[in-house]
């Protein structure tokens, strides 16, 4: 699929890019260029993985003239750029609107306009009945995404949604290793909050089923297991034989007992496909009259999809995925 192809990556520094950039750089793909704002990150991965099929693109997706020029020539994009921290994007709401649904705006306007094959849209769990500024801006962003795919022509764009990725940048993980290396307490929000435990390999599966398998408009989904984060907390103490003490500290602001990948609403027309659930687009045009009388599915049976009614990993089960990703030194 992707052989003498050209894949451009938004937010390509990141967790998630720089994922993607590594799986790529196996295959027998053309080129992939890395379209981001920080020159510092850019250089640092010029320098370490010092590979001519890399290019890099100073930009932001909130500069339209500045994506249009870097997809010229592009086959495929993975649009990863966003801002992702809850506590910022609540301090700073209008912010995450620029980047997350503007820039999204920009990224779709211009790949169609460059006649890109497939875009795909990295959202997250946060989207589904969202309670903070960074879940709103992101369910407006799907939205964005699947409105775009109506209208896209020959470029197919669809959309990924995540759970927190296990030791990505900013997540619990770095957090807990560095509270037991330094001798400190690990601070916990709440015991009993679950979490999706998946891992960037995981994620990149998914970016790579959607560009195989998707339509323009659907959602993709991993399925996955989840823990809970005194489990994970225990485990890194038995992983590190750390005898440190837990805290707890109380729920943050914004913040959610449990991860939703699925609403029950969309759970009612999912596909299951086996290790993934697929969200075809609600194609309905503006006849009113489908929304207003003509009813749906009843919906009293059908449940979300979230980290609460999961497979829950037991001890050894987290410990050994705990063991794999390569974050555990």
């Amino acid at each position: 699929m992707f052989e003498n192809s050209t894949l451009l990556i938004t937010g390509g520094t990141g967790s998630f890019g720089n994922a993607v950039l590594k799986r790529f750089l196996n295959t027998n793909i053309k080129e992939i260029r890395i379209f981001s704002r920080d020159e510092k990150k850019q250089h640092d991965m010029r320098v370490q993985i010092n590979n001519p099929k890399i290019k890099f693109y100073i930009g932001d997706v909130r500069d339209y003239n500045s994506i249009k020029f870097a997809l010229k020539g592009v086959n495929f994009v993975f649009h990863a750029a966003a801002l992702k921290q809850v506590p910022s994007c609540e301090f700073y709401p209008l912010e995450a609107v620029k980047t997350n649904v503007l820039g999204t705006e920009n990224v779709l306007n211009a790949a169609i306009n460059q006649n890109v094959d497939k875009v795909i849209c990295l959202s997250t769990d946060k989207a589904v009945y969202p309670i903070n500024a960074m879940g709103i801006s992101k369910a407006l962003m799907e939205k964005i995404m699947v409105a775009k795919s109506r209208i896209s022509g020959r470029t197919t764009i669809i959309g990924t949604r995540y759970g927190n990725v296990m030791a990505s940048r900013g997540s619990v993980i770095p957090l807990f290793f560095d509270q037991i290396m330094n001798q400190h307490d690990i601070t916990i929000t709440n015991p009993e909050m679950t979490r999706f435990m998946m891992t960037l390999e995981d994620a990149v599966d998914l970016v790579l089923y959607a560009f195989a398998n998707g339509n323009s408009g659907d959602i993709f989904v991993q399925k996955s297991p989840a823990s809970t984060i005194i489990q994970l907390a225990n485990a890194l103490k038995k992983i590190y034989k750390s005898t440190v003490d837990v805290k707890i500290i109380g729920t943050r602001h914004a913040e959610k007992l449990y991860e939703t990948l699925l609403a029950k609403e969309e759970m009612l027309h999912a596909d299951d496909l086996g290790e993934y659930y697929r969200v075809p687009a609600d194609n309905r045009d503006l006849n009113y009259n489908k929304y207003f009388s003509e009813g749906s599915i009843n919906s009293t049976e059908v449940e979300d999809y979230h980290s609460h009614n999961t497979r829950r990993l037991n001890e050894n089960e987290l410990i050994s995925l705990l063991n794999s990703i390569g974050f555990i030194k």
